[in-house]
């Protein structure tokens, strides 16, 4: 006969930090609003590249994080305002890719006071014209970068946070497709919307370290990667989904995270910002 299954009990199981079990979280006045150490992913070009140059220009020392795109980072690198910036390149899609990136990180800052979670796969895979083979290939893709590359990096983050003892701060990027749905991209809606998820639950069991973790939700955003579906009646149509007639600029969205990184949004905490120009309203 074989042992029953037993149910953890409360001495077998660690209890999760409360405000009261966890060490006093640090003055919210004391975490630093320059001078600190981010981590960027995905920096090499577009709203990556505009993260890092908004951390930069505020003095902060950065990160640029690439996958494969080393000459563009490099580019970004040397574009940043001040010193003591530095290049990692980690495949955010391998296992080991989060650590790798992480060791990196630290290693040329001594410390990560600031994670940005920007890095995703968006690749195109509509259901009703995609094959089953390709379609899971899709969908492994997206959650090996833009969740499970998330969720690591973030518990790293943490961890290095939590024993720096001032506190921290973790954005990501998320995305209004996660409410509205993405037709032709579902994989990459399902995967911001966990994200989010992600990022909601963090908030809770990190605050009681000082640890402020949030998430934001742009719409359509002009970068070069998309700059040819911003063209002709599918750019019109694009611009008209905003009643102001546009599209984000990247600069718009890296202003919005460098607040949501700094000493004053604390209390935003556990925030999904929506950033999409009244394309999109949810309540």
């Amino acid at each position: 006969m074989t042992d029953a299954p037993t149910t953890p009990t409360a001495a077998s199981t660690p209890a999760a930090p409360t405000a009261a079990s966890a060490p006093p979280a640090p003055d919210a006045s004391a975490f630093p609003g320059a001078g600190r150490r981010v981590l960027v992913t995905g920096a090499s070009r577009g709203l990556g590249r505009a993260l890092a140059t908004a951390f930069a220009a505020n003095g902060d020392r950065v990160v640029v994080h690439y996958g494969t795109r080393r000459a563009e980072a490099e580019e970004t690198l040397a574009a940043l305002a001040g010193t003591g910036h530095a290049l990692v390149g980690a495949d955010l899609a391998a296992p080991d890719g989060p650590r790798e990136l992480f060791d990196g990180a630290v290693g040329a800052l001594g410390g990560l006071d600031v994670l940005v979670n920007n890095a995703a796969v968006n690749t195109p895979h509509p259901p009703a014209r995609t094959g089953y083979d390709a379609w899971t290939a899709a969908w492994r893709a997206h959650v090996a970068v833009n969740l499970l590359g998330t969720a690591g990096l973030s518990h790293l983050a943490a961890g290095r946070m939590i024993e720096q003892g001032g506190g921290g701060r973790i954005v990501n990027i998320g995305s209004r497709g996660a409410f509205r749905g993405e037709p032709d991209h579902p994989a990459y809606g399902a995967t911001k919307a966990a994200v989010h998820a992600l990022g909601q639950s963090l908030a809770v069991a990190l605050a009681p370290y000082g640890i402020a973790v949030a998430s934001v939700a742009p719409g359509f955003i002009a970068t070069d990667r998309v700059a040819h579906r911003l063209t002709g009646d599918e750019g019109a149509a694009i611009r008209a989904q905003s009643p102001f007639g546009r599209v984000a600029e990247v600069a718009e969205v890296a202003a919005a995270v460098l607040w949501l990184a700094s000493p004053q949004a604390q209390w935003s905490s556990g925030t999904v910002l929506d950033l999409n120009g009244a394309s999109y309203l949810r309540t």
